[in-house]
């Protein structure tokens, strides 16, 4: 039976990793793209419900229907199930422009597009590669969809962050890691910063997190949960 997917990401509507991921995933099914009409990275699950948002119709890839959103990544599942209506099989959001690693998913669009689709009750995967290069990462398609099929992996959780490193030469089921990218504000001119980061160097092996797998050339894949309550503490909490 085929699939229905949505397509999202926090790079915007004009990535160019849109159309090739679009047209690999009209093997599976039915696809639609709705996307950032621009770049909002670092946006995490918000979404806007202080304006008006802009959504437009635009050609995308032949065969695809696709919208543009002027908001959030999350507001763009928001819009596809809320306002056009319709339910999904599977939520992709990416192919990310820059790994999605360690706590710092936290601020991640790409992560909060499927933690959305999770609230909505739904499955996602959310997908980011070197910065450099997104070719690996498309051609790493058919493979690791094989790889979650032949695993049942969505049957096991409903929600992986994967991260493709650029000539990737395995994968490895992996936890979060620490965090990946230092943070700083810098001043580009009097009053006025800009927030940069790069990326962290350890000298000591985290073993098993997404950072150590990517760092090593290992595709890693990361389950996720959308539940907040710290369950364990809740039953100690409960038995006092």
């Amino acid at each position: 039976m085929a699939m229905k997917i949505l397509i999202t990401n926090d790079d915007g509507i004009l990535s160019p990793a849109l159309p090739p991921l679009a047209r690999w995933a009209k093997k599976l099914g039915d696809v639609l793209v709705v996307a950032p009409k621009r770049e909002q990275s670092g946006k995490s699950h918000a979404i806007d419900f202080c304006k008006e948002i802009e959504i437009k119709r635009v050609d995308l890839v032949e065969g695809v229907r696709a919208y543009s959103v002027d908001s959030t990544p999350a507001d763009c599942v928001r819009y596809a199930v809320l306002g056009l209506g319709e339910r999904f099989d599977l939520v992709i959001s990416g192919i990310n422009k820059g790994f999605n690693l360690g706590k710092d998913i936290v601020y991640s669009g790409t992560a909060g597009a499927v933690f959305e689709a999770a609230r909505l009750e739904m499955k996602g995967i959310a997908l980011s590669t070197d910065p450099h290069s997104f070719e690996d990462a498309i051609n790493s398609l058919d493979g690791l969809y094989s790889f979650f099929a032949a695993n049942s992996l969505l049957e096991i959780n409903d929600l992986y962050n994967v991260n493709i490193p650029l000539s990737a030469s395995d994968i490895e089921f992996t936890h979060l890691g620490r965090i990946y990218y230092t943070d700083n504000f810098v001043e580009e001119r009097e009053g006025i910063f800009v927030q940069k980061g790069e990326p962290m160097r350890y000298h000591t092996r985290d073993v098993g997190s997404d950072i150590d797998a990517v760092t090593n050339g290992i595709i890693s894949i990361t389950p996720l949960t959308a539940e907040r309550t710290h369950r364990t503490a809740l039953e100690k909490l409960r038995a006092l």
